[in-house]
């Protein structure tokens, strides 16, 4: 019956801190890649696509036309 017990001490998350700290360091790892790879597709996705070619009345410019 121990035996069995120290099996799972040795599986067990909570017992075993060299494959938990190594797991933890992992995951960590890939959150931070996935979160800089995400924040990079999402500035590429809104980036800046040009000056648009926008029709300025006449009237409004710094040297007003006036018909």
């Amino acid at each position: 019956m121990s035996n069995e017990v120290e099996t799972n001490k040795e599986k067990d998350f909570g017992y075993n801190w060299v494959t938990t700290s190594r797991f933890l360091f992992y995951m960590q790892v890939f959150v931070v890649l996935a979160m800089t790879l995400g924040g990079c597709y999402q500035l590429y996705q809104h980036r800046y696509k040009g000056k648009p070619e926008v029709e300025v009345p006449g009237n409004t410019l710094y040297t007003p036309q006036y018909k």
